[in-house]
């Protein structure tokens, strides 16, 4: 299936495990589809529900999506703006690139927060303790090529579309404001700062905040589904324990930091879910041969018929 990828970046984007995400929802029925994290939004602009709720604690992200929802972002605003930052950048450099940045922390403008989530180092999303962006440069100033341009404006023109369709609400709230306003028609999916790893996308993230989280999520009287990690070839998410009662599903891929092969690695993602999902009927399971029958069974010394 083809992913639509947004058109803001961020660390652990799920645009790899959007499709194992949609085949468990397979014939679920929901009246509204909620996000207490939004960060990228990524599995909800893919799975487009009806009716959904977009919340995250990050102003930014809130504000920009709401520009485009009232129209003060449209793709034609945003390829202008591009195009004419984009050509002082490609003259400025990192000295143009943090005026922006200087600029964006003085007046929050959505467009200058695309401009810098697109130019900055690896598309992340930080912040310092006193709210103000700080990821360094991403060292290309031919960053904004047409290509690049036309690939951003068709992914706002994707979200523009969708909000003439479907009833889309983004909102700037805390995880348990979102939770508690969830009714038992809902499906919640959550998709939380993982404990451990990078967590400074725009607040910490500790235990405590896990534990809060299992005790709204186990009170949830819906359906809820949690992304978090399982595994890495270092260590267990132990906190992972202690939703032993639900279904754990698990799918292991390869993410990479850097450009060497070495900092190549494997992380096994598990998702958590309070119900159990029903087959993909629109799945087309390949039949077996013979042959692969073969690898799967055991090592075993066979003997020698005799006559």
């Amino acid at each position: 299936m083809k992913i639509f990828v947004p058109p803001i970046k961020c660390q652990g984007i799920k645009t790899k495990l959007v499709q194992w995400i949609k085949e468990n929802l397979t014939e679920l029925k929901f009246d509204t589809w909620i996000e207490p994290f939004m960060g990228s939004g990524v599995v909800g602009f893919n799975v487009r529900p009806h009716k959904a709720v977009f919340a995250d604690i990050n102003p930014h992200l809130i504000n920009f999506y709401n520009s485009i929802k009232n129209g003060s972002i449209t793709s034609g605003i945003a390829r202008n703006f591009l195009e004419s930052e984009g050509e002082k950048l490609a003259k400025g450099g990192q000295k143009y690139y943090n005026e922006v940045r200087l600029r964006f922390n003085n007046s929050f403008h959505s467009l200058d927060f695309l401009f810098l989530n697109r130019s900055c180092f690896n598309g992340m999303i930080r912040f310092n303790k006193n709210g103000k962006f700080n990821v360094p440069f991403g060292h290309k100033p031919n960053r904004f090529s047409k290509a690049y341009i036309t690939k951003i404006t068709n992914q706002i023109d994707y979200i523009h579309q969708a909000l003439n369709i479907f009833d889309w609400t983004f909102v700037c709230q805390n995880f348990d404001i979102t939770i508690k306003n969830a009714n038992k028609h809902d499906i919640i999916y959550c998709d939380p700062p993982y404990l451990g790893r990078h967590v400074d996308y725009f607040d910490s993230w500790d235990v405590q905040n896990e534990k809060d989280l299992y005790d709204y999520l186990s009170n949830f009287k819906g359906k809820y589904i949690l992304s978090t990690w399982h595994s890495n070839r270092f260590r267990t998410n132990e906190e992972i324990n202690k939703y032993n009662k639900n279904n754990i599903l698990t799918k292991e891929h390869f993410y990479y930091v850097g450009a060497s092969e070495k900092n190549r690695n494997t992380i096994t993602e598990a998702l958590i879910l309070n119900y159990s999902p029903l087959p993909n009927k629109n799945i087309i399971y390949p039949k077996i041969t013979a042959n692969q029958y073969r690898l799967f069974e055991p090592k075993v010394k066979y003997l020698k018929k005799e006559n």
